[in-house]
């Protein structure tokens, strides 16, 4: 543990281990989900190994059961130790709801009410607005998150899926602690803006995703079903053509690998851990092997002259089938593209 210590990382003032436990597939988007106890035992897992960030969201869980039921699953789990993690989860406010309601601030706490009931906790440590809905717009959020972190029930909110625009409005009302972005090895929309300013604030990015739905493990190829409740069906990197054309990154990836000892889903974050400080990646499993494979990862050490050469050769690879952050941005809650 005292090595971890040494290794743990901010997003804003909370501290967390290198890499976090995103939960969602215990609930929904994976195919067919483990038992409860497997999910719940998975999770201990990860911390019995050293992980300290744990993400979930209220939605989690409708598709196959009920919204909430990601949450549940997850206090249960923690509820030995919940003091000793950061706890995330996040909000979706729909437009129908808000003009209902007329009153924003009453809304987001029923919401949180609700998820703090599911969490069987009394605060969130990182109480994300899950997609930005214009409607409502992103400045009257911004001060009910204050509210609700001057009343304690949250200690510190973030954003999800969001320009730099959006971000700056938000951070210049109540100061956000993290930014919940597609970013990976193929998606690297976040570098241009989004991390600078980060950087320049203090503000940690929480890459979801960081794996590409599984491209970067080399375990997916064009023989592989998705089926069901599976948003990789989705994936644009995943099409069987697309795969055959990105194979020279997994090829990129297997060479580091073999020389590190390590598998290529590892290569794939400990490079995003070695090229910026304030990244702290949620890698999503339903194996409880994969889960420590990946949290494994912060202790796979790349020295500057292989990150330079591992970067610099990744440069040079085109990426075939983006994601991007502008088309995940047209997608709404209604159909498969979440996170």
């Amino acid at each position: 543990m005292e090595d971890l210590i040494m290794q743990m990382r901010k997003l804003g003032q909370l501290e967390v281990s290198p890499i976090g436990m995103g939960c969602m597939g215990f609930s929904h988007g994976y195919g067919k989900v483990p038992e409860a106890a497997v999910a719940i035992k998975a999770i201990q897992g990860a911390h019995d190994y050293g992980c300290t960030f744990f993400d979930t969201a209220e939605t989690y869980g409708r598709e196959q059961f009920y919204p909430g039921h990601n949450e549940q699953l997850v206090g249960q789990a923690i509820k030995s130790f919940r003091k000793e993690v950061v706890l995330a989860s996040k909000i979706h406010i729909s437009t129908e709801e808000y003009q209902a309601d007329h009153d924003l601030y009453r809304t987001i706490k029923r919401h949180l009410l609700h998820s703090l009931e599911n969490l069987q906790t009394d605060y969130l440590d990182l109480y994300y607005l899950h997609r930005y809905n214009e409607e409502i717009g992103m400045a009257p959020v911004a001060e009910v998150m204050g509210k609700l972190i001057d009343e304690g029930l949250i200690r510190a909110w973030g954003v999800s899926q969001v320009g730099l625009d959006l971000l700056k409005t938000a951070h210049e009302i109540t100061p956000v602690s993290a930014v919940q972005n597609l970013y990976n090895m193929v998606e690297r929309s976040c570098e241009s803006e989004i991390i600078p300013y980060c950087l320049q604030e203090g503000i940690g990015l929480v890459p979801f995703s960081p794996i590409a739905s599984g491209l970067l493990s080399g375990k997916i190829t064009q023989s592989t079903k998705f089926e069901g409740d599976d948003v990789r069906k989705f994936v644009p990197q995943l099409q069987a053509e697309n795969l055959a054309a990105n194979q020279p990154i997994v090829d990129l990836l297997d060479r580091f690998s073999t020389s590190k000892h390590a598998t290529k889903a590892q290569i794939a974050l400990a490079w995003m851990l070695k090229k910026y400080p304030n990244v702290v990646p949620i890698p999503g499993s339903k194996n409880p092997q994969r889960i420590i494979e990946n949290l494994g990862a912060w202790k796979v050490e790349l020295t500057d002259a292989e990150f330079k050469d591992l970067d610099d050769s990744l440069n040079q690879l085109k990426i075939y089938g983006h994601r991007g952050f502008e088309e995940s941005q047209q997608h709404s809650f209604s159909n498969n593209w979440r996170s």
